[in-house]
């Protein structure tokens, strides 16, 4: 479990993701947010969501996708948080 945060670490871009995703937001709000294009955040998020750190609220929907942070996602922040 601890071994993803490393992987989150050596990822700017996926740590600032993470730090962004306090509640569920589109890729779009967190790209302004982070101030990074669209298509970089995308990638981050799907380098999350395979490491099963992000998951996506509403898969089904095509237009508009929100994303929030898996259990584990939120346990692996508050532990960067914490010690780096």
């Amino acid at each position: 479990m601890l071994e993803v945060i490393p992987f989150v670490l050596k990822g700017k871009i996926r740590k600032e993701v993470m730090f962004a995703l306090t509640k569920p937001k589109h890729p779009n709000v967190i790209a302004k947010e982070i101030n990074k294009h669209l298509s970089t955040t995308s990638r981050a998020i799907k380098e999350l969501l395979d490491k099963e750190l992000v998951k996506c609220l509403n898969p089904n929907d095509s237009n508009y996708k929100l994303y929030d942070l898996t259990d584990l996602g939120r346990f692996v922040l508050e532990e960067i948080k914490k010690s780096y």
